[in-house]
């Protein structure tokens, strides 16, 4: 029993904060900003828009591609860092808004990571035969942990959710293969103490390495060979480290997906967010081998490599 991705949906927050704002406020630029990191410019939610509002819209486009119905739903998944609250999760808040009655819920934290992790817990959950349809969600609204005083990490993040629905679908469809992987060792390198405090050296090494092992070891796993991967979707950080990704891999440019230019680092929400951008604008097709890697605080990582389709 295989477990695809049969629906898709996101959510952006429609403020839009551009480099150029970002140097009235900052000594930064434009010119540093995007030659460093790839971003130009990022979204971010105002006081009135929680994770659970973001991830309450995405899922609902999800569902509603997908097909099904909110009662349809027996597990629902979110990835984040950022809840509205310590308690209740996000998850059962998005259950309540949606009307999922039949669905469990629970939130899953993996930082940037936490999208992949959520997706193997679904797969797993499909594969058992426990569950049918489980929806995965990626959001995040780390605006809300940023100082904006700091121009190391004060530029790179924004915000957003982005959902999908796995389901049953043809056996040879679907997760093919993943990894998912933590070093405990490395959290000081990237955590929260009030804000966000990043030794950025050190992720920049530890990224660059563990995304291409990563992406490499799940295609070798599913019996394939980097000839066979259509399409990239790194984790959305660093265009330097995204493309030390695909160079691992020996994709051309235009078989990975980016979207850090437009929306920054957005954690949990940046894998499914540039899912649905490359599906959408028809780069993805039926039958495309994917590889779906990410990394985050933790330190974690996890990657998927799976066939397009249902």
């Amino acid at each position: 029993m295989k477990a695809g991705i049969i629906g898709i949906g996101r959510y952006l927050p429609p403020k839009i904060v551009t480099n150029f704002d970002l140097e009235k406020i900052l000594d930064t630029s434009d010119e540093w900003i995007v030659s460093m990191t790839g971003i130009k410019e990022r979204r971010i939610a105002d006081e009135s828009i929680e994770t659970s509002y973001m991830s309450f819209e995405a899922a609902k486009e999800a569902i509603q591609d997908a097909g099904l119905t909110p009662e349809d739903i027996d597990l629902i998944l979110v990835s984040t860092v950022t809840p509205d609250c310590a308690f209740p999760s996000v998850a059962c808040m998005v259950q309540e808004q949606l009307g999922a009655t039949r669905a469990a819920a629970m939130d899953v934290s993996a930082a940037c990571s936490g999208f992949i992790y959520g997706i193997v817990t679904a797969n797993l959950f499909i594969e058992s035969g426990a569950y049918k349809n489980v929806l995965v969600i990626g959001a995040d609204k780390l605006s809300k942990l940023i100082n904006w005083n700091d121009r190391n990490t004060a530029v790179l993040f924004g915000d957003g959710a982005g959902a999908v629905v796995l389901s049953r679908v043809d056996n040879s469809r679907g997760v093919l293969s993943y990894e998912l992987g933590a070093d405990g060792t490395g959290g000081k390198a990237l955590y929260i103490d009030e804000s966000i405090i990043m030794n950025g050296r050190e992720v920049f090494k530890f990224a660059v390495r563990q995304m291409g092992e990563s992406s490499l070891n799940v295609v070798e796993k599913a019996g394939l060979n980097k000839e066979d991967v259509d399409f990239l979707i790194p984790h959305q950080a660093n265009i330097r480290i995204m493309e030390a990704s695909r160079e691992r891999l020996s994709l051309p440019v235009e078989k990975m997906s980016m979207t850090v230019d437009k929306f920054g680092n957005t954690s949990a929400a940046s894998i499914p967010l540039s899912l649905y951008e490359e599906v959408k604008n028809g780069k993805i097709k039926e039958d495309d081998v994917i590889v779906m890697v990410g990394f985050g605080g933790g330190l974690t990582w996890g990657a998927v490599a799976l066939k397009w389709g249902h």
